[in-house]
């Protein structure tokens, strides 16, 4: 695991280093501070229950598209520099390869996620004691949900030496897995209707909303996360032998 952490010390690194990376953190807490800030001040107005329920769901949307666009440069800057031949010749394993970048996009996102907690805080200040359960397993499931984009997003950046173009592929993928249960309403199959909403990423999420932690969530997120991770490595494997 030494190879591991110190590829993504490495990486951690370039993120703070790196103008996109400080202009897609501004623009996710920019955009979700502006949201919060007008659903409590729809919640006052109304004085309805004070949650954090709409706040996660924009949020889901929006890491739709950052998450692709946070990890596009990981293995694609590698490839355009010609440095991933060298890594993939050293002393490393592929996976090591693979499971460092991925740890580096993983703290970094969840260091942003981090920084919206004080929304809830905002809440209990302003509108008194909502409903704690919720907003907790609301951000387990944000932490789950981000995982899976992410490692959707490394498996596309390994496909391309373009960054631009990982990002299309990433973003393009994870709406993909995010829309998944929309053709189920006009299909007559049970079967296949029940996997097309299993499939759903959104889906995965309702139960954390309502403050309710399935289990089943848990793992669907955690096989979509290793299922990418997989392939990321399969495809670093392919290179290697080239």
């Amino acid at each position: 695991m030494r190879n591991v952490w110190a590829i993504a010390r490495r990486e951690l690194g370039a993120y703070f280093v790196s103008p996109i990376a400080y202009l897609v953190g501004a623009a996710f807490l920019a955009m979700m501070g502006f949201f919060f800030y007008t659903d409590v001040v729809f919640t006052v107005l109304s004085r309805s229950e004070p949650t954090m329920r709409y706040v996660f769901g924009v949020m889901t949307t929006i890491l739709l598209f950052v998450a692709p666009v946070l990890t596009m440069r990981l293995l694609a800057e590698e490839q355009r520099l010609g440095t991933l031949e060298l890594l993939l010749t050293a002393p490393v394993r592929d996976w090591e390869v693979v499971l460092g970048k991925y740890l580096a996009a993983l703290v970094f996102y969840l260091g942003l996620l981090l920084a919206t907690a004080v929304y809830p805080l905002l809440l209990f200040w302003m509108r008194g004691n909502p409903d704690v359960g919720p907003i907790l397993s609301g951000y387990l499931g944000m932490a789950l949900f981000g995982a899976a984009l992410l490692s959707i997003g490394l498996f596309s950046s390994s496909l391309s030496q373009n960054q631009v173009v990982a990002a299309v592929v990433g973003i393009g993928l994870v709406i993909l897995l995010a829309v998944a249960s929309l053709p189920a309403d006009g299909i007559t199959n049970p079967t296949l209707q029940q996997i097309l909403n299993h499939l759903d990423l959104r889906n995965h999420l309702l139960n954390f909303r309502r403050g309710l932690i399935d289990t089943a969530d848990i793992v669907y997120y955690l096989s979509v996360t290793a299922a990418f991770l997989f392939l990321t490595v399969q495809i670093l494997n392919s290179r290697r032998w080239r």
